[in-house]
């Protein structure tokens, strides 16, 4: 039986897998189904669509295709592959919407004609099941799932103990990938909390960990495979994890080469209960991680108002609390002039009870936090998904997301221009500043 994976690219609160970053769902698919398995790209069929496979030289005055820039080694033969397929799996699915600069992911009503006459069967996997969408302030894309002789979240009822196996077996995709990825470690899932009016991740997942041993023995042989960038990113709070100094510790001394090491989600909670144990997870990363290293914290918003209707994890006092711990322990610069380990800060416009007010107080904490000489090392802004299933969209759904909605281009400019563009003048020094320009500018072109 010839099975062919179709990697559309997800994104979700709790792991990325939109290149440069390759995701844990075609992996496991891989390993499970242990044989030869064709992987290929939305990027792949669309270069075979568009130009029939064909990869038309570009102009220095032209920009990169995004669309067709990710291709595997396979995309010559996409139409012999798809026509010796007898399985097709389709991986698909944004629930945090965002900006790329490197690739656009595939979305249902884009994958559907592609593959419609196909004569094979054909699942579709992944959090699209949940609903898909690539702009925020919309609800999820619906599209006719009648093409799909499956449609499964969990296709294969992964457990942990399984996916000690599967991990391994599916490191092989990397040989039909001719450039660099930043391989998405999953260290658990489910969220101990678990309350966000907006987040799928307790749809999916009740909270479960992997064993160190298996993790890590899955960073070498992705090591082996010669991978040197990896991100222990699946995962909503890597505080939470038994082990999480230990694994970083273990990477270190098996892995001496890698180039990047960083960790994600971080819930400023478990940075501040930290302290009990002398910051011992936070000198941790400081130490094995690799500098420019951020832990992603899910503040949302610093409107307490907005913090309670919402059943947001952080009140604001918290998340000013543990950006001053990360800054005392991972403020100091690394090698390449970055500091070593800052906070992100995400914010997210559209939730319950937002109102004028809401936006006053993001920028009085994010204020307070630029005036103290302390530092962000990013501030992702967004606007809601709304998903069937969560809280806010059995109560409330878009209703201050369409009252507001005028207000949110000032709301991010402010931010962007009074607390974001001095922020990232202090955090990356100035010739890095000029060569990261340079590289976005040269990208583009």
């Amino acid at each position: 039986m010839t099975c062919t994976i179709i990697d559309c690219y997800t994104d979700e609160p709790a792991g990325l897998g939109v290149p440069p970053y390759l995701g844990t769902y075609p992996r496991y698919i891989a390993g499970y189904l242990n044989e030869d398995v064709n992987y290929l790209t939305i990027d792949d069929l669309r270069l075979w669509k568009k130009h029939n496979s064909v990869v038309k030289e570009t102009k220095l005055s032209q920009k990169t295709d995004i669309t067709t820039y990710n291709l595997t080694v396979n995309y010559r033969n996409v139409g012999k592959i798809l026509n010796e397929t007898d399985t097709l799996i389709v991986v698909l699915g944004v629930h945090v919407p965002g900006k790329y600069l490197s690739a656009v992911p595939g979305t249902l009503n884009e994958i559907i004609p592609m593959i419609r006459n196909f004569n094979c069967k054909k699942i579709l996997t992944g959090p699209a099941v949940f609903g898909t969408q690539l702009f925020g302030g919309r609800f999820y894309e619906k599209a006719d799932l009648s093409v799909f002789d499956k449609v499964s979240y969990d296709m294969f009822n992964f457990l942990y103990k399984d996916v000690k196996e599967y991990s391994l077996k599916g490191t092989s995709i990397l040989k039909q990938i001719p450039d660099h990825r930043m391989i998405e470690i999953e260290t658990g899932h489910g969220c101990d909390i678990g309350k966000c009016s907006f987040c799928t991740e307790p749809l999916k997942n009740k909270v479960e960990f992997r064993e160190k041993e298996d993790v890590l023995n899955e960073i070498i042989e992705f090591y082996k495979l010669g991978a040197r960038f990896f991100r222990l990113g699946k995962q909503t709070c890597f505080y939470t994890l038994p082990y999480a100094g230990k694994l970083l510790k273990d990477i270190h001394s098996h892995c001496p080469e890698i180039k990047i090491l960083h960790i994600d989600n971080v819930n400023p909670v478990k940075v501040v209960l930290d302290k009990k144990n002398d910051f011992e997870i936070t000198k941790a990363i400081v130490k094995y991680c690799t500098s420019g290293n951020i832990a992603a914290f899910g503040v949302e918003s610093f409107d307490l108002e907005v913090v309670k209707a919402n059943t947001l994890n952080t009140p604001p006092t918290i998340a000013y609390e543990a950006v001053k711990i990360l800054n005392k322990y991972g403020g100091e610069r690394g090698s390449d002039g970055m500091p070593k380990f800052l906070p992100g800060i995400n914010i997210i416009f559209g939730l319950r009870n937002e109102s004028k007010q809401t936006h006053l107080e993001n920028m009085k904490w994010l204020s307070r936090i630029y005036e103290e000489g302390l530092m962000l090392r990013r501030i992702n802004i967004r606007q809601v998904a709304i998903f069937e299933g969560t809280s806010l969209f059995n109560e409330g759904k878009d209703k201050f997301l369409r009252k507001n909605k005028k207000l949110y281009w000032k709301w991010r400019n402010d931010i962007r221009q009074k607390i974001d563009w001095p922020m990232l003048q202090r955090v990356v020094p100035g010739r890095l500043r000029g060569r990261l320009w340079g590289k976005l500018v040269k990208f583009f072109k």
